[in-house]
């Protein structure tokens, strides 16, 4: 990410945490189409991507007095928050209930999800994709199901009949040398 974005999202969140709707305002503008894209391609379902990214802006709202640039960059930040809800929103019974009624079509999801990236997406998908090459293959598949599929560490290792704890290392591992490659 540009590091003049990436003050600009953090002064932003400082001002926000004063209750400054148009600074809320500017960085709903600035993050949503990257925010909807995540949330999109982990539900597949629009009107489900736009409801999480409702409560994740809530969230964002109500909780970024709680936000610290010396951990996380502010994109970071809101990312996690939009995957870990899409996550919630996933285990939930209704979205089960939901899945089981509907059905989906892969190339909706492309053309919804190509609509909403922004043109920097491409070069940062470029660089995360070069990154991912250097990972081992354990590392590779385990960080692409936890993050791209939404599979708790549990059901990784159910799925490549592996040790939780192997896995969770493997994921941190990955973790930590994508952040020194991406320059995160």
């Amino acid at each position: 990410m540009d590091n003049v974005l990436a003050q600009q999202q953090v002064k932003l969140l400082r001002a926000i945490a004063q209750g400054d709707r148009p600074a809320f305002e500017q960085l709903y503008r600035l993050t949503s189409p990257h925010l909807f894209a995540l949330a999109l391609r982990t539900l597949r379902q629009p009107a489900w991507a736009e409801e999480v990214l409702h409560d994740c802006f809530l969230t964002i709202w109500n909780r970024a007095d709680s936000y610290d640039a010396a951990l996380s960059a502010p994109m970071t930040w809101m990312t996690h928050i939009v995957r870990n809800r899409c996550i919630d929103w996933l285990r939930s019974g209704q979205a089960r209930e939901a899945l089981a009624s509907e059905e989906y079509s892969d190339s909706t999801q492309e053309t919804d999800a190509d609509s909403t990236e922004q043109p920097f997406d491409d070069s940062q998908a470029a660089r995360l994709q070069h990154c991912l090459q250097h990972l081992s293959s354990e590392q590779r598949q385990s960080v692409t199901l936890a993050y791209y599929q939404g599979m708790s560490h549990s059901d990784i290792a159910a799925w490549l009949q592996q040790p939780v704890g192997s896995v969770k290392s493997w994921i941190r591992r990955a973790m930590e040398h994508l952040r020194e490659c991406v320059g995160l």
